[in-house]
């Protein structure tokens, strides 16, 4: 098993320094491999995970850095096909839907193993359900299984029989999903990793099913039903997946393991991959993109995501409160300069929440630029010019205090069409995350993505690009990496989320980013 770097560290200020000399020693001793290299001789994938997980348990992840790693751990009823994001064979082998698309049967493949040999049954899915919908266990994530017939009032506690929830076991292989309304898409929306079943037995071993901080997700006591099991978590430091051996389809899994860092600074994270030290990123710099895209060597990758980045404001804070006020501070957005002159990287102007194309839908546009307007809203609502506004707070995550182009440009744009003042506050992100559930914050820069969000920016490394099932890459290296599940928004009481500019592509099929590649050496086919 491959180990990180010696010298590598994690923490923002010390993982360039880090870097810096991991570079000189490559040069310095003239080493002939770098650890991509020798990982990808092994078939083992070094991955950038951008973050610390705040945590890899199914029923509680909401952010890309939790996914990665439980999609490369666990598996749901369906799966996306990494090139065009349709649902395919997961869990189950076939699915229907009634002529409406409010029932949905799921019939399992009868070899789905546990990571512990146990087999995968219905039961699985529906303890998982029922679980996630348990408002003790304080899952902000529950909402997802919202569409379920009853599953809103079980949450809320106006049904208390879990039994009348739309998903009951019709036998050990057989899943039926009622849904509360038609969904023709819903097949679609189970290849999320909080649809993902759950092993009752292992999991209520370290705890209740309603303790979210149980130990039932450390290394050795994680039984999931992924193509990879998880070996090491050293937190800030690496995450270990290995090769599972009970997989159902392990036959076509190549990849032998995969390693995720949290490397949360842009910066560091290009010198990480320059000095072959991961093999693909999550985020190129924005000035470093004009440079890869006229690289002959191709390791830019560009994709399209559906994705729209926004400013979230709290309603429950004066003077955001007035809407009068949110509705200058949007107004004065010139979504079209942040576009054009500071992101590009291929984003287009959203003027929606919903990217278009999502579904067959377009969204009618309903936000626009008029600072005329927003100076008369914000002296109506008692700040003309800005006076006696009280100073804002512009929230974001990123690593090590560093420096955000978008929040300056906004506070920049604020200052200059309303007279505001506004204060850059950065979080490491599981502190940041926290922030957004707590409501701790008065305005947060926030990615709003649909059923299909993937991250837009990403460096690529030589490819490990072993055969897989059903045209899926190598299995769970798909799952683990470019199909990574939405930062979907939650609806919070009291709280408003408008759509104000960022990053909105519009694709064929859903995304468009960047991404590095070079071709590895590849173990000959079996």
């Amino acid at each position: 098993m491959l180990s990180p770097h010696s010298a590598f560290s994690y923490r923002p200020t010390g993982l360039i320094l880090a870097l810096a000399i991991a570079c000189l020693t490559l040069c310095g001793c003239r080493q002939k491999s770098t650890q991509v290299e020798r990982s990808g001789k092994l078939q083992i994938l070094e991955i950038d995970n951008l973050s610390e997980p705040s945590s890899i348990d199914p029923s509680l992840v909401s952010f890309i850095t939790d996914a990665a790693v439980v999609y490369a751990l666990g598996e749901g009823l369906l799966s996306y096909d990494p090139k065009d994001l349709h649902p395919v064979q997961g869990v189950a082998e076939r699915w229907e839907a009634n002529a409406d698309a409010t029932s949905w049967t799921f019939h399992l493949r009868k070899e789905a193993r546990w990571s512990n040999g146990d087999p995968v049954t219905a039961r699985d899915f529906v303890y998982a359900f029922r679980r996630i919908l348990t408002p003790k266990l304080g899952s902000s994530m529950a909402y997802m299984l919202f569409r379920l017939r009853n599953a809103e009032a079980y949450y809320t506690g106006t049904v208390t029989d879990f039994g009348q929830v739309g998903a009951h076991a019709a036998d050990e292989h057989t899943l039926v999903l009622d849904l509360r309304t038609p969904i023709p898409y819903f097949a679609s929306m189970v290849c999320q990793s909080n649809w993902f079943p759950l092993n009752q037995r292992s999991l209520e071993k370290f705890g209740a099913m309603e303790d979210s901080s149980t130990l039932w997700t450390r290394p050795g006591n994680y039984v999931g039903n992924g193509a990879f099991v998880l070996t090491e978590w050293t937190p800030n430091k690496v995450i270990r997946v290995v090769k599972s051996t009970t997989y159902w389809n392990r036959d076509a899994v190549r990849l032998q393991g995969c390693n995720f860092y949290p490397i949360d600074d842009k910066a560091a994270e290009e010198l990480a991959f320059r000095s072959g030290l991961v093999h693909l990123t999550q985020l190129v710099p924005i000035d470093k993109i004009a440079g890869y895209r006229a690289d002959p060597s191709g390791v830019l990758r560009e994709f399209y995501t559906a994705a729209t980045f926004l400013v979230r404001f709290n309603v429950n804070k004066p003077p955001l409160n007035d809407v009068r006020v949110r509705r200058a501070l949007a107004l004065s957005i010139d979504r079209v300069a942040i576009v054009k002159h500071l992101l590009k990287g291929g984003e287009t102007v959203a003027n929606s929440l919903t990217p278009p194309g999502i579904g067959g839908f377009t969204a009618r546009s309903s936000m626009t630029t008029d600072v005329a307007e927003a100076r008369r809203l914000l002296a109506e609502a008692g700040f003309p010019g800005g006076k006696g506004f009280p100073k804002l707070e512009y929230l974001y995550a990123y690593a090590g205090g560093a420096k955000s182009p978008l929040g300056e440009t906004l506070q920049e744009m604020w200052r200059k069409n309303l007279g505001i003042e506004v204060a850059l506050t950065s979080q490491e992100y599981r502190v940041w995350n926290d922030s957004l559930q707590k409501g701790d914050y008065q305005n947060v820069h926030r990615p709003h993505g649909d059923e299909w969000r993937q991250q837009p920016d990403r460096l690529e490394q030589p490819r490990i690009r072993p055969a897989g099932r059903r045209g899926r890459g190598h299995g769970r290296q798909q799952g683990a990496i470019r199909m990574l599940p939405g930062m979907r928004g939650h609806p919070r009481q009291g709280v408003s989320r408008r759509p104000r500019v960022h990053r909105h592509r519009q694709p064929p099929c859903p995304a468009r980013g960047e991404g590095l590649v070079r071709q590895p050496a590849r173990r000959p086919s079996p």
